[in-house]
């Protein structure tokens, strides 16, 4: 297995804090390969409608903004991050010209370019990106930054040093710090009058990115155009874009089928075989992927019973059967997972010692879970209404059944969800998160005190462990301390791992450029498809 690498000291940052290079790859179906790749000269003009999973209900106040991987779609069209990255999972300068470290990566200088302005006009100058870092550490008093505060927790200080430059201060040595620039995509730059005011700063979306806000529709569609004014010349080729929400899977491929939409993402498992079906008769281009992608799980708020009690976790950990839920329902499509690292990842483990299914030791543990509390073990599963998902949630309800656990199922739409487990107002739901990337990203979701920790882990060793990592700059000695909490989360049963999610994107067959242009300055291509977010900037129409 190939180590991360770390960067050179005193080097301009080309490569930071990365995933290893088996993540490079993008999975194109043979049958589709051609047809999604073929070399067509771009043309300029036209209209898109891309159907999203999800409606992002509260907005696009990005330090506040509750963004699934349909907002950053959005995201992705509006907003340009300083850092992003490329088809080989190196985080490399993208609005910034070069994120450079001190000897001991306590200090970070960020040279930004040159002639970059947002879609107001405004420049993107140094004391425009201290603003939106600030506000990201929660120092701008007219914004509430209530998620992004502890991902930024580790910045002492954001200086202005020059008209395009920006020096940033660590508390600690923080080797992997241009990787947090990026954020998946969710840490764009925002104008500052975007950040005037927190009322308008969910619906006032002004950024540098390829497209611009015309109108936004709630539950309806949201409307983008072209910016003129962008940076990277020659781009973007489209005129517009669309985007709907279209909840459930099915529709999206129907809609597709149809024509009534161009561009559909899907995570679901029969929603991709019958993409890859319409793929291979010519029908529609397609790229389906699970390389970068998130992990499917059932989350556990071990805060309140009963998974407060890890008698009760494991008993529902042997009680259900992923290989069964997988057979039955993706058809045998999915990866197992045994942990949230994927293959590739400095954590991953084949073996974590996640325990297997047992039946007969769950029901032991039921009983035993009974005599000790004094009811037995039930709790609510919430999931959202996609039908696909949904049969998922009875099947499980079916498995835990056998061993004697009660489980009753609540359906809520994807925003209420985000919303629940932010306020830790369940006790398991349908969770699909961690995307492949360094496991230095990961500290925000598992350390106990984070606000997104919606699980609420409160573990010394896993505390220590992500604060070892962090700060160590040693390839091997990280791959010890991650494969150390991988193993910590299969004997605590803190999350149950199912899958690792695949993605699919399809299209009509006149689209082109799904996977994005190159990047600028000779970093590679884009991490097309990372979380299910594909580079808008480089589609065009032909025909």
């Amino acid at each position: 297995m190939a180590h991360p690498r770390v960067p050179s000291r005193r080097r301009t940052i080309a490569v930071v804090g990365v995933v290893t290079a088996c993540l490079a790859a993008i999975t194109i179906p043979a049958s589709a390969s051609t047809r999604a790749s073929a070399p067509a000269k771009p043309s300029r003009g036209g209209s898109v409608t891309f159907g999203l999973e999800a409606e992002s209900s509260l907005g696009y106040c990005l330090a506040s903004a509750q963004l699934g991987p349909a907002g950053i779609q959005v995201v992705a069209a509006i907003y340009d991050t300083l850092t992003t990255i490329n088809s080989d999972g190196e985080t490399v300068p993208y609005l910034a010209e070069s994120v450079e470290p001190n000897e001991d990566y306590t200090q970070w200088t960020i040279t930004l370019r040159e002639n970059v302005r947002f879609h107001d006009g405004s420049p993107l100058d140094a004391a425009a990106v201290k603003l939106n870092l600030d506000t990201y550490r929660g120092k701008n008093p007219k914004i509430n930054a209530p998620l992004t505060t502890f991902v930024f927790s580790d910045v002492d200080t954001v200086e202005v040093t020059g008209p395009l430059t920006v020096l940033v201060t660590t508390k600690q040595t923080w080797p992997q710090f241009p990787a947090f620039l990026n954020g998946t995509g969710r840490y764009g730059m925002m104008a500052p009058a975007q950040l005037a005011d927190q009322g308008p700063c969910a619906t006032n979306m002004i950024g540098t990115g390829p497209f611009r806000l015309e109108e936004w529709r709630p539950n309806e569609s949201l409307t983008v155009t072209r910016n003129d004014q962008y940076w990277r010349p020659g781009l973007p080729y489209l005129d517009e874009i669309v985007f709907k929400p279209v909840t459930e899977g099915q529709q999206r491929v129907n809609g597709l089928a149809s024509g009534d939409l161009d561009i559909v993402h899907n995570s679901g498992a029969l929603q991709i075989i019958d993409l890859r079906k319409r793929a291979r008769a010519g029908e529609i281009n397609l790229v389906d992927s699970d390389e970068g992608a998130e992990v499917g799980y059932g989350m556990l708020n071990v805060s309140k019973p009963p998974f407060d009690d890890i008698t009760a976790r494991r008993a529902v950990a042997l009680a259900g059967d992923g290989s069964e839920l997988n057979e039955i329902r993706n058809r045998g499509l999915l990866t197992l997972a045994s942990g949230p690292f994927p293959p590739g990842s400095p954590g991953y483990l084949k073996d974590t010692g996640l325990p297997d299914h047992n039946l007969k030791q769950a029901r032991k543990l039921v009983a035993q879970y009974e005599r000790e509390h004094g009811e037995p073990i039930s709790y609510e599963y919430l999931t959202n209404p996609d039908p696909e998902t949904r049969a998922l949630a009875e099947l499980n309800k079916q498995q835990q059944a056998k061993a004697g656990i009660e489980v009753s199922i609540r359906v809520v739409d994807q925003a209420t969800q985000i919303s629940l487990a932010i306020a830790g107002q369940f006790q398991q739901l349908a969770w699909r998160n961690h995307p492949g990337g360094d496991p230095d990203t990961q500290y925000v979701w598992w350390h106990s005190g984070s606000p997104v920790n919606f699980g609420r882990i409160n573990d010394p060793v896993i505390d220590d462990l992500l604060e070892r990592g962090r700060v160590e700059t040693d390839p091997d000695a990280r791959v010890k301390i991650y494969r150390q909490l991988n193993r910590r989360f299969a004997s605590e049963l803190y999350n149950l791992w199912v899958w690792y999610t695949r993605w699919g994107v399809g299209s009509q067959r006149d689209i082109k450029g799904v996977a994005g242009p190159p990047l600028p300055d000779g970093h590679g291509r884009p991490f097309a498809l990372f979380s299910g977010v594909i580079p808008v900037v480089g589609l065009s129409r032909t025909g």
